[in-house]
């Protein structure tokens, strides 16, 4: 490939919704944090260091009778309500929520064992609004 040496018509997406092929065994509800394991397969946000964020799941997706990949997921990305464990207040604003489960966050990486999950962008009486 060449630097561009004349315009170019670069597709492109909203950035919002994307679809993932679903780990084997997973079981994805609707409105869940959706994260992407080792092997690059969506499944629930958990406890666990390696996940990487993917965003909310759109639609319940059932693929615990399945093979990886075998089902997918559509998830959004954007700012999103989840719950605070109760360790998350207006000072972590800015910082780094981390996974405890498909829909809760805390505010610390657990002693190394939770991946984050996005930006803290808010706290309220309601919960945590992620960046994810």
């Amino acid at each position: 490939m060449t630097a561009l040496t004349r315009d170019r018509n670069t597709p492109w997406r909203r950035g919002e919704d994307y679809g993932y092929d679903v780990a084997g065994g997973a079981q994805i509800f609707a409105g869940a944090l959706v994260v992407l394991n080792a092997t690059g397969y969506a499944e629930p946000g958990s406890t666990a260091t390696g996940l990487k964020p993917a965003g909310v799941a759109k639609e319940q997706i059932d693929n615990s009778g399945g093979a990886d990949g075998d089902a997918d997921v559509v998830v959004r990305r954007g700012v999103f309500q989840l719950e605070n464990d109760g360790s998350i207040d207006r000072t972590h604003i800015g910082s780094s929520a981390y996974i405890v489960d498909d829909q809760t966050v805390a505010a610390t990486d657990g002693g190394a064992t939770r991946s984050a999950a996005g930006t803290i962008e808010d706290v309220d009486v309601d919960g945590v609004w992620v960046r994810i």
